[in-house]
């Protein structure tokens, strides 16, 4: 991956903070992406030809439905290529920092942004060794403070982490002394750290936090023989009868304080603030405006708020509650570009890739998503920067207030990103004021939502949040170290894995179908190519009309009889196999060349297909049944809990399936429907009833999709554990294929 120019804004005359190189590849991606149009364009002529000498109302319908599914193919294939327009590769040397930054005062703030929701599906001891992780940076800790924002205002969660700012006091000095660079307790004990009885003493320490935190999860409540002090007793009283997740006051409890809590070697501990919006039955929290608020919209606004005025860092750093820190020198990787004087001062964020562990060997259900967090946004790198992915971004705090040649002012000056905090962060003044700004009513006749802070408006709120930066005019830059700066987990089910997707789906749709359409709003705002990297995402779902008809009408064409693509002897043949080819090859090099396998790759193919079938027709018809006030839809926080069986069964590569899911009957019929279309075609074409010659592209078409098919298939008939598909949607997806037969037979025939 390699570039053929290098640029650095530092000049010859010091060691350069950062590099940037355009790779090597980008005249021949551009010279393909021409070449690649002109077939499309031709077979558009080919696909309207067809259209107009139809004879029959079946041909025409069939001919419109492939024109139309081939009309989206193009259009998302023509985002994609804005990303091989002009990737970059970004090296930063943070080694050189000294020439700017002379000693730890000159560090710039940073505030980190965490959030959780639910502790039985993220489990608190996971959110507190991602809180340790980023305490533990190698940056000076009287400059870090930690904001954890419990949106679903548990006392487990507090009590965790009034354990965790205990240990933190031996962990932090362990972690500078050994130079832990996987700084998640948990992760680090997992690992083959060397041991000695100083790792000794500090893993008794730890398991025996761990413990408590167990035990308390177990029984469901912070008994009194675990409260160990006065202030934890007078911190855990908040949480009484009336005290409910949908009904309580703000609380905002200071567990460590820079300057004034030591660890155990002497050295400042970083602040480390736990918050909990306040919430009313009488005043909506989901919703504002008549558009869905997320909960991680609302917690980052209330978190933006409340740490504005505690600390007002001028950078922020948004976290997930499980994506922990592998990498303690990851600001000053951000600092290389935030602190180079020669640096755009539109800048507003710099985002990392999201990265995994826990992946087995082939990454069956394509959970690392290595277009969306790596080849992608390196594309959109070399425009005006990589989309904003929810974690694992760093923001200059003015970003939230505005374009950056016209700020949006906060209706106190408390708020503004300019703001000097001289207070203690314990003082009644700023925990007043504090309570007061994450109160369920704030944001009432303010611009926090719309103007200022995290967007409202999609439950993809990261993907909104910053598409609205770049149509303002800010920039951002994607930081890819050699060492990954996070890890995080990834679900280990089929089903989670769809949901997770069909919540992305829908919220994509929100932002695809409104006012800031990125072929409309986003083309005027940002120019044609960043317009097309957002709409790459934002229309997703679309894709599920294309995979449907070429996942249903070729294998049905099979089984009534009714050719519908050219015969092998005719020339047309010979541009599908071009289209055909040329896009999965393109696909497969850049998944190499972004350091993938050939089977994480088919995997990944695979798995765009069955969301094809699952996710993203669910996520559309979810997001029109609410757009037609039928039905609404919530946040719902993806399981961080495993099972040990699913857990074995998904190291060795098994699908996990196990629950009776709508969305697992289109694809159980798409499997069922492409099986027998194809032996029946075998069979007929082995016979001699029909020629190879007249349905080759049918007979490819299908058996590349039932070669897809085969983990389905096992989950169907072979497997016998719960992870099986379950029979009660065999069943009901068979009676499906059989009603759909009948009716094309009845149709296709007119």
């Amino acid at each position: 991956m390699k570039g053929s120019t290098e640029n650095s804004t530092t000049g010859h005359a010091h060691p350069p903070l950062h590099t940037v190189k355009v790779l090597r590849r980008t005249p021949l991606n551009r010279v393909f992406a021409a070449v690649y149009l002109a077939g499309i364009l031709v077979l558009f002529y080919h696909h309207t030809r067809l259209l107009l000498s139809s004879t029959t109302i079946s041909s025409f319908l069939i001919r419109f439905s492939f024109l139309a599914a081939d009309i989206v193919l193009a259009f998302m294939w023509s985002t994609v290529q804005s990303f091989r327009m002009r990737p970059v590769r970004r090296r930063e040397f943070p080694e050189n920092l000294k020439r700017v930054l002379e000693n730890s005062r000159e560090f710039p703030g940073l505030d980190v942004f965490i959030c959780t929701a639910d502790p039985y599906k993220e489990p608190p001891l996971g959110v507190t060794n991602t809180a340790l992780s980023v305490m533990a940076y190698e940056y000076p800790t009287e400059k870090i403070s930690v904001y954890v924002s419990d949106d679903g205002g548990s006392e487990l969660t507090l009590f965790a982490f009034m354990e965790a700012a205990k240990f933190a006091g031996y962990w932090l000095p362990f972690c500078r002394k050994k130079k832990i660079e996987e700084s998640s307790p948990e992760a680090y004990f997992r690992s083959n750290c060397a041991y000695c009885s100083e790792t000794e003493d500090i893993q008794i320490k730890y398991d025996a936090m761990k413990k408590r935190i167990e035990t308390v999860m177990e029984k469901g409540k912070v008994c009194d023989e675990y409260v160990s002090s006065k202030e934890e007793r007078e911190a855990l009283s908040k949480w009484i009868d009336k005290f409910t997740r949908q009904d309580h006051p703000a609380v905002i409890q200071v567990l460590l304080e820079s300057g004034k809590d030591k660890d155990t070697s002497g050295h400042s501990m970083p602040n480390l603030i736990y918050v909990s919006r306040q919430k009313s039955r009488t005043s909506p929290h989901h919703f504002k405006a008549g558009a869905l608020n997320t909960l991680e919209q609302k917690i980052a606004c209330n978190q933006n708020r409340v740490s504005a005025i505690m600390t007002n860092a001028p950078i922020v750093l948004t976290q997930d509650c499980d994506m922990y820190s592998n990498n303690p020198l990851t600001p000053q990787h951000v600092l290389c570009y935030i602190c180079d004087p020669a640096m755009d001062p539109k800048l507003g964020y710099i985002q990392f890739p999201q990265r995994f562990h826990g992946l087995n060997k082939n990454d069956i259900y394509a959970s690392e998503f290595k277009p969306l967090y790596l080849t992608n946004p390196a594309g959109m790198d070399g425009l005006a920067g990589p989309c904003y992915v929810g974690s694992g971004c760093f923001f200059r705090r003015r970003v939230f207030f505005g374009a950056p040649s016209s700020m949006v002012s906060p209706e106190i000056p408390e708020l503004s990103p300019f703001h000097v905090v001289d207070k203690s962060i314990r003082s009644r003044e700023v925990l007043a004021l504090a309570h007061h700004v994450a109160g369920c009513n704030y944001e009432d006749g303010t611009n926090w939502g719309s103007k200022v802070g995290f967007r409202y408006g999609s439950l993809s709120e990261d993907y909104f949040t910053g598409y609205r930066m770049h149509c303002e005019g800010w920039r951002s830059l994607f930081c890819q170290p050699d060492r990954e700066a996070f890890l995080g987990d990834i679900p280990i089910s089929i089903i989670d894995v769809l949901t997770q997707n069909k919540r992305w789906c829908i919220g994509l749709s929100e932002v695809a179908f409104s006012k800031y359409s990125p072929v409309t709003y986003g083309t005027m705002a940002m120019g044609p190519l960043m317009a097309l990297s957002y709409a790459n995402n934002a229309y997703w779902p679309t894709l599920s009309f294309p995979i449907i008809i070429y996942g249903f009408l070729p294998q049905l064409a099979l089984l009534i009889n009714l050719p519908i693509f050219p015969k092998v002897s005719e020339p047309w043949l010979i541009l599908y196999i071009f289209l055909f080819v040329g896009a999965y090859a393109q696909d497969l090099i850049d998944f190499i060349l972004g350091g993938g396998t050939v089977q994480k790759w088919w995997n990944e193919q695979r798995m765009w297909l069955i969301r094809g079938v699952t996710s993203y027709p669910f996520g559309l018809v979810e997001f029109s049944l609410k757009c037609l006030g039928f039905s609404s839809f919530g946040f719902n926080v993806t399981s961080k809990v495993v099972d040990d069986e699913q857990r074995k069964r998904y190291e060795q590569g098994i699908f996990e399936f196990g629950v009776a899911s709508p969305m697992f009957v289109p694809l159980t019929m798409a499997a069922m429907i492409n099986l027998v279309s194809f032996l029946l075609g075998f069979v007929e074409i082995s016979k001699g009833r029909r020629r190879m010659e007249e349905w080759f592209i049918e007979m490819f078409i299908t058996g590349l999709v039932m070669l897809n098919c085969c983990p389905i298939y096992d989950a169907m008939v072979l497997r016998k554990d719960k992870g099986r598909m379950p029979t009660k949607t065999t069943i009901m997806s068979a009676v499906f294929v059989y009603a759909l037969y009948t009716a094309a037979y009845l149709t296709m025939k007119i």
